[in-house]
């Protein structure tokens, strides 16, 4: 167990500025909402005294079995939920026999709330906890709130969410059912992320919001983690990530990165960043090879709802997974993403939400500019569907989505 603060150093993406954790809350006090902060630990100590045979018999712990590479000081105020330990299917012949891409699934709808971002949350509840917060907020599309209401219930955290009104019925049910105080906002993200920005500055609140709240990176990193144990530390050559606010990517790459710093692993994948077409900030600004700061905002429309952002608020992280990684961006459209879902489920069983089966639509995607290439890719399922089942419902579906649906699976016409 981990004992004092001084095992980390944090250190802003944009300015270079470094920080003990005492000097500083969640983001850049230079940078502010412009910058990330990264936990940088000490690698050195940790290959003396870590390895990953001590992994071994502590699964039960979850996510926190790996809290030696965590931001706090110890993990007794972990939520009681258990987090982490979701599965990875191979599917080799899931794009078809003759396919030269060998597929593995990360399934992170397996969840307690059913995302990944219960990953975020957990650490965000156990740091609020250590913090003596008595109350945490978060802007949201939906899968965050969720987490967090779940995980603050787990521990009679007061929790206040900033969520759009346009959020799918299923998540807002889930945040209710968890006795979570929900704010509507008119709007989209980005007006729930100004709001929730304001009142935490008014109230003293603890901000989980990504962006905000660099250390969520180092809740959803662990499933990096988990990817290389459950592959035997062999890290596969493509890893597929739905990109809405950028959190997950640049995390993703994060988890990879300290592992290669411990020398647990040899290299790290090729990050494949998947936006929707309708909400392509990040895509746009990696093609264009613009600074950040001068590409085009443009209001989102697409119907993925978790993914859809028209400023990514951890832009920063996402980019340089994506750079660092020799990755690159693609763009899905709606009917595709539908399609890719349908088409997950019915030859998967893995059944999930449109955002995160933006994922497996990439994949697709890369698969066909690609055709001739061996390699092992793993994509990752970050929500489960019945988050938002408006895509498998021709009645209530969007045009384009009952479209999509009935082409992927023509029996969708009877239910």
């Amino acid at each position: 167990m981990k004992g004092s603060y001084r095992e980390f150093v944090l250190q802003c993406l944009r300015c270079g500025g470094r920080y003990s954790p005492h000097e500083v809350h969640t983001w850049c006090p230079a940078c502010r909402v412009d910058g990330a902060l990264d936990a940088l630990y000490d690698y050195d100590t940790l290959r003396r005294d870590w390895s990953r045979a001590s992994l071994a018999g502590q699964h039960e712990r979850g996510m926190w079995r790996y809290d030696r590479l965590m931001p706090l000081a110890s993990s007794r105020f972990a939520p009681s939920l258990m987090v982490g330990n979701t599965p990875l299917y191979a599917k080799p012949e899931l794009l078809g026999p003759g396919s030269p891409l060998k597929v593995w699934i990360k399934d992170e709808s397996r969840q307690p709330t059913g995302s990944l971002k219960d990953r975020a949350s957990a650490l965000a509840v156990a740091h609020a906890l250590e913090c003596g917060a008595t109350t945490v907020a978060v802007a949201s599309t939906g899968n965050a709130a969720s987490a967090l209401a779940g995980m603050s219930a787990s521990r009679g955290l007061r929790n206040v969410i900033f969520l759009p009104r346009t959020a799918p019925r299923e998540k807002m049910a889930q945040m209710i059912g968890y006795g979570a105080e929900i704010v509507l906002v008119d709007g989209h993200y980005d007006e729930a992320f100004d709001q929730c920005l304001q009142a935490c500055e008014q109230n003293g609140w603890y901000n989980r919001t990504t962006g905000i709240n660099s250390y969520m990176s180092e809740g959803k990193k662990t499933v990096a983690f988990e990817i290389c144990e459950q592959m035997d530390w062999q890290t596969p050559d493509l890893m597929f990530v739905p990109v809405g606010n950028g959190c997950i990517l640049g995390s993703v790459y994060k988890g990879f990165a300290d592992l290669l710093q411990l020398g647990w692993i040899e290299r790290i994948p090729r990050l494949i960043g998947v936006q929707a077409q309708n909400s392509d900030f990040m895509h746009r600004a990696w093609h264009s090879g613009q600074s950040m700061d001068i590409v085009e905002r443009r209001t989102p429309s697409s119907l993925a709802s978790s993914i859809n952002v028209a400023l990514p608020r951890d832009r920063l992280k996402a980019m340089r997974a994506v750079t660092a990684s020799g990755g690159e961006f693609l763009c899905v459209d709606d009917h595709s993403i539908v399609r890719a879902a349908s088409e997950l489920a019915a030859r998967t069983g893995v059944f999930a939400e449109a955002g995160a089966a933006s994922a497996y639509a990439g994949l697709c995607k890369y698969a066909e500019l690609h055709p001739h290439t061996p390699q092992t890719a793993v994509i990752l399922i970050t929500g489960s569907g019945l988050k938002d089942t408006s895509i498998y419902l021709p009645n209530t579906a969007t045009s384009v989505a009952a479209a999509a649906t009935r082409a992927a699976r023509p029996t969708a016409a009877l239910l």
